[in-house]
């Protein structure tokens, strides 16, 4: 029992640490086979790849499904309460990334669904061990916060803006240039507005094409609204991190003692 239990400990280890040189090994690995494996999905979809090179795109796809089915099998016989892992994220996602292959011997159409696979790079976080830049992440989560507000009030007012220029742009132009109703002109002025353009409907008279070219002088003029609003806020974050001194380097929280020599949040030395 206690070599079961030893080998299943050893297992855990490797399979969900990064502390060994073999857990980030295995995980490297892993990350590597799983962009492989998303890019030879991407591949058979080109017509012209698929044709030329299906059978070897066919047999790395079921190399790796092989490969991932065995590393789901391991991670659920080397924790301690397989059910939990096999209802939380990873371990719903660990499953969506080997279902496809083999749905698709009964329903051609599910390895689209293979590209799934892509969230499992989620895990390089653990790798990089990202701790060192939690500063700059709070202090852009906090201007973020602070900006939610005026961002959002300056969102319902360009909506207010599209939905005054759509209703104008169809009584303009009418269902003989293509504005066949106010959604759909709202649509123009929205793709008009952020500069976009796709050209599929278009002004053709010239008090249409003048409110068109109003809209694209409001829409130049609106973009740097919201990155000021955040720029702003994150300039006041900065401010109030040099004013104080004490500030952890490993997690970035503030607001300590003059004589503190250790974080009250995350116990890293100051």
């Amino acid at each position: 029992m206690d070599r079961k239990q030893d080998w299943r400990s050893r297992l855990r280890e490797v399979i969900f640490g990064t502390e060994t040189p073999a857990g980030k090994a295995f995980d490297v690995l892993l990350i590597v086979s799983i962009f492989v494996s998303v890019g030879v999905v991407m591949l058979a979809s080109v017509a012209e790849i698929s044709a030329a090179h299906g059978r070897l795109l066919a047999g790395l796809e079921w190399f790796f499904t092989l490969l991932f089915t065995v590393e789901y099998l391991l991670r659920l016989v080397c924790v301690r309460r397989p059910w939990r892992y096999a209802v939380s994220f990873f371990g719903i996602v660990d499953l969506l990334a080997i279902l496809p292959t083999y749905l698709a011997l009964l329903l051609p159409g599910a390895k689209v669904f293979l590209i799934i696979r892509i969230l499992r790079v989620l895990r390089i976080f653990r790798v990089l061990k990202l701790v060192q830049y939690m500063g700059e992440a709070n202090l852009l989560i906090k201007a973020l916060r602070a900006s939610l507000r005026k961002i959002t009030v300056f969102l319902f007012a360009v909506l207010c803006l599209v939905v005054v220029f759509g209703s104008l742009i169809y009584v303009i132009e009418g269902e003989a240039h293509g504005f066949t109703s106010i959604p759909k002109s709202i649509y123009w002025a929205i793709v008009t507005m952020t500069t976009v353009g796709y050209g599929d409907i278009s002004p053709q008279t010239s008090f249409g094409q003048t409110l068109a070219a109003l809209v694209m002088i409001v829409g130049y003029s609106i973009i740097a609204v919201p990155t000021g609003i955040v720029t702003a806020e994150i300039g006041r974050q900065v401010k109030e991190r040099t004013d104080n001194n004490r500030l952890c380097q490993d997690c970035g929280s503030c607001g300590h003692d003059d004589d503190a020599a250790f974080c009250k949040y995350c116990g890293g030395e100051l």
